[in-house]
C-alpha cells in the first residue's frame, strides 16, 4: 500500500473555489475525463449538500504491464461529496469501481476556508494492488507516480475555472447566505448559475475601461475556446 498527502492554498475565497471544484470538468487540463454525470443530489437535515457523480476516465498502461492485465484502459470512478455551507467545507471521496484487483485508488479532498479569505485544499490518496505475481509494489508505485505527476494539472484546471468565474464576473453567492443558491433546496445546474449571475452582473463602464481585468479575462477565455474548438 502506498500513501500520498499534499496541501495547497488558493488565493480565492472558499465559495469561489468550491463552486469551481464542481464545475472543473471539462477543462483543457483534464482531457482524460470522458464523461461526468450526477447520479444523485440531496440536502441533509443539517443543510449540507450531498452529491454522487459517476466519472469515466481513460488512461494508459506502462510498457512493462503484462498483456491482458485489463481489457480496456478506461475506468469508472465514483465521486461522493458533501458541501457544508455553515462550516465552509467541502469533503470529497473518489475511488475506482473497476480494475480494483490491479489497482484500487481512493482519493480524499477537503476544501476549507483559511485565513485572509483564502482556501486550503488537502489531498490524501492511497494505492492498493492485489495483482500479485511479484508486481504488487511496482503497480502501486506506478499509480502513485502518475498521481503525483497529474496533481499540478488538476490544480491548473480548477484555477482556470476560478479565473473564469472571477474574470467574467460570475462570482457565486455566499453559500448559506440570505440569497444563497442552496436556499432553494433543490438541485441546481451550472447553466442556472451562469444565467442568473450574468443577468445581475453586467459590467459597468468603469469595468469596461479596466484593461488589466480584460486582459486576464481574454486570456482565460481564449484558452478555453481554443481547446473547445479542437476537441
Amino acid at each position: 500500500m502506498k500513501f500520498f498527502q499534499q496541501s495547497f492554498l488558493y488565493d480565492d475565497p472558499w465559495s469561489t473555489v468550491a463552486f469551481a471544484f464542481f464545475l472543473r470538468y471539462p477543462n483543457p487540463y483534464a482531457s482524460h475525463i470522458l464523461s461526468c454525470d450526477v447520479i444523485s443530489r440531496e440536502f441533509t437535515p443539517l443543510g449540507s449538500l450531498v452529491t454522487t457523480r459517476l466519472i469515466l476516465k481513460k488512461g494508459s498502461l506502462p510498457r512493462w504491464a503484462p498483456q491482458g492485465i485489463i481489457r480496456k484502459a478506461e475506468t469508472w470512478v465514483i465521486e461522493e461529496s458533501e458541501v457544508d455551507p455553515e462550516g465552509k467545507t467541502v469533503r470529497c471521496v473518489t475511488k475506482n469501481l473497476d480494475h480494483v484487483k490491479a489497482l484500487c485508488v481512493e482519493e480524499r479532498v477537503t476544501l476549507q476556508q483559511a485565513e485572509d479569505n483564502k482556501t486550503m485544499q488537502l489531498t490524501e490518496a492511497r494505492f492498493i494492488s492485489a495483482f500479485g505475481w511479484g508486481l504488487t509494489k511496482r503497480i502501486e508505485s506506478h499509480g502513485l507516480a502518475r498521481f503525483k505527476a497529474h496533481m499540478h494539472r488538476s490544480r491548473e484546471g480548477i484555477s482556470l475555472i476560478v479565473s473564469l468565474i472571477r474574470q467574467s464576473r460570475l462570482q457565486p453567492m455566499t453559500l448559506g447566505g440570505p440569497s444563497s443558491l442552496l436556499d432553494s433546496h433543490r438541485p441546481f445546474t451550472a447553466s442556472e448559475v451562469v444565467r442568473t449571475e450574468a443577468d445581475e452582473a453586467a459590467p459597468s463602464p468603469s469595468d469596461m475601461s479596466d484593461s488589466s481585468r480584460h486582459e486576464g479575462c481574454d486570456t482565460a477565455w481564449s484558452r478555453v475556446t481554443s481547446w473547445l474548438r479542437f476537441r
